[in-house]
Order: C-alpha cells, then structure tokens, then sequence
C-alpha cells in the first residue's frame, strides 16, 4: 500500500470517527435551531460592525477583539445548542491537531510542542 493510499485510509477513518460524527450532528441541530441562528445572526452583525469601527479608528484591535470575544461568550452562554457545537468542534480539531502532531514527528523526529528546551518538558531526548 503506497502513501497515498494510506492518507486516503486515514481521512476515511477522520471522516467516520465519532468526533466528526458528533460534531456533524451537533451543526445539524444548530442548523435547525431558530433562535440559535438568529443569535448568530446578531453575533456576526456585531462582528461586522466592530470591523467597520476599527476600521474607522473609531476603536483599537486590542478593543474589538475584547468585544467580540465577549459577544461570542454571550451567545455562546445563551445557546445551549450553539454550546453543543462549539464543544463538539472543540474535540474534533483536538484530534485533527492530535493526528498532525503525530504525523509531524514521524517526519521531523520533534514531539508535539516541543521547543528544544528540556525545562519545559518532561524530556524527550
């Protein structure tokens, strides 16, 4: 079995695991959640109009980033099936992120998250 062939075997498996499994029913339920999307609605608005303003000058990035991370935690908090999602996607990136780290040190021999300073780490080497 050649490389490629194993990279479609692993996307196969990426795509039938049941971290995509729940996140790809955690965004159907979204989807269908009237008031979820109208909070979403309102949450890309307000992130359009923080642009628009730091844009302007009318705010610093430093400010706009803080505001739109704070409506997104209010939506967020309001939503239990935006909440659903969020965690959902959470879980399935952790594991693409899991997944690249270990393909990263077959080809570079370097642990996830290492930054060749023993200290910070239990030691590889």
């Amino acid at each position: 079995m050649n490389i490629t062939e194993k990279a479609h075997e692993l996307g196969k498996m990426i795509k039938e695991s049941p971290e995509m499994a729940a996140m790809d029913k955690a965004e159907e339920i979204q989807k269908n959640d009237e008031d979820a999307q109208a909070l979403l609605q309102e949450f890309n608005l307000k992130r359009m109009n923080l642009a628009r303003d730091m844009q302007a000058g009318k705010i610093e990035q430093a400010e706009a980033i803080q505001k739109n991370n704070a409506a997104f935690s209010e939506m967020v908090e309001k939503s239990k099936t935006i909440r659903d999602y969020v965690e959902a996607k959470k879980a399935f990136d952790k594991l693409v992120q899991d997944i690249n780290g270990i393909i990263n040190y077959y080809i570079t021999g370097q642990e996830p998250g290492c930054t060749h300073n023993c200290s910070t780490c239990g030691g590889c080497r």
